[in-house]
């Protein structure tokens, strides 16, 4: 099984992007499940609208995972309810969202099941409202996750250590642990030994040339003048060239055997 991952799309740029891309890169790629991180696809960059969920997943997303900025519009909790839509699974209930979801992928030796699980760590969701009281810890919620199939999971947070160890926790249980959230692909594709597939950030498929996809001029501003970038209000998804942040995965048997990136739109 050929499984593709796109890291944060930011902004709807890049969400259009996607759109375009992924009938071509399913094809070029034989790819038979597609997943992608949404959580920063909305204009102003905060969450994901509920049309952008439709039509990622008319396009030929799979499923779509989140993160911290899943909750930030109530646009963006109303998409939380499209049934291919996930966000972090380690919060108490009563968290608008489903944080796991199961999925038959067919493919060329017939259907398999695969279950696409989000986690997020503490750090990413240390200012999330929606969830302030209600954070739970990624491994537990991991050991007390429905899982069956081929487990994938997206790993959102912003501690470099900590996704290592979980994926070390979890090797030859989940198929892959893909870190996303910092915006910024890590150079190493780890394949652990008990077959798990390992990154510990995938990137951004988003604008070139700003700060995380974002313009950078408020936030230097902001450092200039009054010492603190994050003095002004967030600003919006850079105008520029987008760039490609994905990765492929070949799957044999709920295990990883290979990994590479995809950097180039086709």
């Amino acid at each position: 099984m050929n499984i593709l991952f796109f890291g944060d799309i930011v902004g709807a740029a890049a969400a259009e992007a996607v759109i375009d891309a992924v009938p071509e890169l399913r094809r070029a790629h034989a790819i038979d499940l597609t997943i992608a991180n949404a959580e920063n696809c909305a204009p102003n960059g905060l969450g994901m609208t509920a049309k952008q969920a439709d039509r990622l997943v008319d396009a030929g997303v799979d499923v779509i995972t989140g993160g911290n900025h899943s909750w930030d519009s109530a646009d963006s909790v109303a998409a939380l309810a499209h049934p291919r839509a996930v966000r972090p699974y380690n919060v108490a209930d009563g968290v608008p969202g489903r944080g796991v979801v199961h999925v038959d992928v067919e493919t060329a030796v017939g259907a398999e099941a695969v279950t696409v699980l989000n986690l997020a760590d503490r750090a990413s969701m240390a200012h999330v409202r929606a969830t302030a009281g209600r954070y739970l810890h990624p491994f537990r919620s991991w050991a007390a996750a429905p899982r069956h199939g081929t487990v994938i999971v997206d790993y959102h947070g912003e501690s470099v250590i900590e996704k290592q160890i979980f994926a070390r926790a979890v090797d030859g249980e989940a198929a892959a642990v893909l870190g996303t959230h910092t915006h910024e692909p890590t150079i190493p594709l780890h394949l652990l030994p008990g077959g798990t597939g390992f990154v510990t950030d995938v990137g951004m498929t988003g604008p070139t040339g700003g700060v995380q996809g974002f313009a950078y001029e408020g936030f230097v501003d902001g450092l200039r003048t009054l010492g603190d970038p994050f003095a002004y209000a967030l600003p919006t998804p850079r105008d520029g060239e987008i760039a490609l942040g994905a990765v492929v995965l070949e799957v044999t048997g709920g295990r990883t055997t290979a990994l590479r990136r995809l950097t180039e739109w086709p």
